[in-house]
């Protein structure tokens, strides 16, 4: 029993309304490690109806989950999507990250009865400028706005601009149903899942590992190895994870994906359950995606409803369910073990490593977890066979990736090439800087990647080749500048990204990014050096470790200081 200290505030019944209506069906009977884990979807229910999380509403939820009102306090603080003062009921989230600052953010924005609050990327680059108009009450909405204008009269088209080839991820999206069952089966879907059940869970993790499939985050570590350590650990349960907090500047390929084929996400981490012994599996998808979460909702019912999931999935002896968790933005929680803590109900604050996800992840056990272009890969592999799928590539880096092409581009959108594709040849293929205008820089990888010139079009989209010349696929972003844009106040809005971003956990990131900074708008460039180099020795997280990327590439790359 924790010490717990509950202030007179209480909750009006609205509020106990919200908390309740998130616990009726919460499993448990009360106890502290049983409950603790729906902090976040209470909290939730609570900003979602009321705009707000009153010290009367954190009280209520925290005699509920048995968690002490500092803990809740601290993280309802943590996410910006929370408030905990007063606001208005209908908020408009405004992105003012480097797509829509070069697009051009309306300064003023005619939200009537709205409150305004600035907004770092919203996954929308592809339409910039982008804004999220989120409505608190019993029916709470959320609405992604896209290009927004004013007056918020425009809102996200229904189909989003796909190219490139092979067209294999992306092949169904803008053809296929992405709310109908039937119309992904009838398009082969779930025959993947299937024919995994018919191979043996050993079988799957051998071709995974034989395609040499790697994460397609900024870790690249190999899945099939992931997978492996995972159905080995003696430790039970088993969990499976699919890190769906896309968050990277400039980052929107999992978010078409999840919006445009939900149901190929579930029957993918069904696969990876299956191979890695896994009963219970999560997704996270970030909070600004309010149409992703509500499309995998619909797919994760349908698919329960029909026997894709549950205690016998497909009728094969297979039990294993998956539920949806909403992030609250926070672009620490993409991080795998600050992601643990978050749906564990604590603060998105990473873990030092070791122990590693695949000995103690979430709630201290053997978990796997990938992210959403990651999964999509399995069917595919499952379905063709390792051999096939490797033909695809270079030999070191198989498959086809998915480019978020965006900024200075005639036709900005999802592009899935085969590794080896020339950085031009991807600018090619989506039109080329528009006339008369010319190209200045490259973002590639997203903000903790690196800043590129002109002359990287010949450098091949591999990891390999990344790797030689210093740079990094990421997250898979391709955001082009030409040469009206000023780079250093790009840089700028990085720094300030990271500096907000920061968890504060670990000295190095908490400090550096704020000196970082400061040290940019000085231009005191041996200061940046050693600021760069303390941040990527000595923090915990990758947060913290690339801080300084883009900044350090750009002085290399695009000469606009002077030593």
């Amino acid at each position: 029993m924790p010490d717990l200290h509950f202030t007179s505030a209480t909750a009006t019944p609205q509020e106990r309304a919200a908390v309740d209506a998130v616990l009726e069906d919460a499993p448990g009977d009360g106890r502290r490690d049983e409950c603790r884990h729906m902090l976040l979807p209470v909290l939730h229910s609570i900003n979602d109806r009321i705009g707000w999380i009153s010290p009367g509403a954190l009280n209520y939820a925290g005699e509920r989950l048995d968690v002490a009102p500092a803990e809740a306090y601290g993280v309802a603080t943590f996410y910006a999507l929370f408030s905990t003062t007063p606001r208005a009921p209908r908020v408009v989230h405004v992105c003012d990250d480097i797509a829509c600052m070069v697009a051009g953010t309306p300064s003023q924005i005619d939200a009537k009865d709205a409150e305004i609050a600035r907004s770092p990327c919203l996954g929308l680059c592809d339409r910039a400028p982008a804004a999220l108009l989120i409505e608190a009450g019993d029916s709470p909405k959320a609405r992604q706005i896209a290009p927004v204008d004013a007056a918020l009269a425009n809102g996200v088209p229904a189909q989003p601009h796909v190219g490139g080839a092979p067209l294999g991820l992306l092949r169904r999206v803008g053809r296929v149903d992405p709310e109908s069952l039937d119309a992904y089966r009838a398009s082969g879907g779930y025959a993947a899942l299937a024919r995994a059940l018919d191979m043996g869970a050993e079988r799957v993790i051998a071709e995974v590992t034989a395609s040499k499939l790697f994460g397609r985050g900024g870790a690249a570590f190999p899945t099939g190895r992931k997978m492996e350590a995972v159905a080995r650990a003696p430790a039970r349960p088993h969990y499976v994870i699919c890190n769906a907090d896309e968050s990277e500047p400039g980052t929107f390929k999992d978010r078409v994906l999840m919006e445009h084929d939900p149901f190929a996400l579930v029957e993918a981490i069904t696969i990876a359950a299956y191979a890695a012994g896994c009963e219970r599996g999560f997704i996270y998808v970030r909070g600004e995606y309010p149409l992703a979460a509500a499309r995998l909702e619909n797919a994760i019912a349908q698919a329960r409803e029909h026997g894709q999931l549950g205690d016998d999935v497909m009728g094969r002896g297979m039990r294993f369910d998956v539920e949806l968790r909403r992030g609250a933005g926070a672009y620490i929680c993409g991080e795998e073990t600050a992601l643990f803590n978050s749906i564990e109900g604590k603060r998105g604050e990473p873990r030092n490593k070791p122990p590693f996800p695949v000995e103690a992840g979430l709630f201290g056990k053997p978990t796997l977890i990938n992210n959403v272009e990651t999964l999509a890969n399995l069917p595919s592999i499952v379905l063709d066979g390792a051999a096939e799928y490797a033909k695809i590539g270079t030999p070191e880096s198989t498959g086809t990736r998915l480019f978020c092409v965006s900024g200075a581009i005639s036709r900005a959108g999802v592009y899935e090439v085969a590794h080896g594709t020339t950085l031009g040849e991807l600018v090619e293929m989506a039109g080329g800087v528009p006339a008369p205008h010319c190209l200045r820089a490259i973002l590639l990888g997203g903000a903790a990647g690196c800043m590129l010139g002109p002359d990287a079009l010949s450098l091949p989209l591999s990891q390999e080749a990344a790797r030689a010349a210093s740079a990094t696929l990421g997250s898979g972003v391709a955001m082009l500048f030409d040469e009206r844009v000023d780079i250093a106040a790009i840089l700028r809005r990085i720094a300030r990204f990271f500096r907000d971003e920061s968890c504060g956990q670990c000295v190095p990131c908490r400090v550096g990014t704020v000196r970082q900074e400061e040290a940019l708008e000085r231009g005191d460039l041996i200061l940046l050096d050693e600021i760069g180099r303390v941040m990527r020795d000595a923090s915990i997280c990758g947060l913290g470790q690339t801080a300084a990327n883009v900044i350090a590439s750009a002085r290399s790359n695009l000469e606009i200081w002077s030593s």
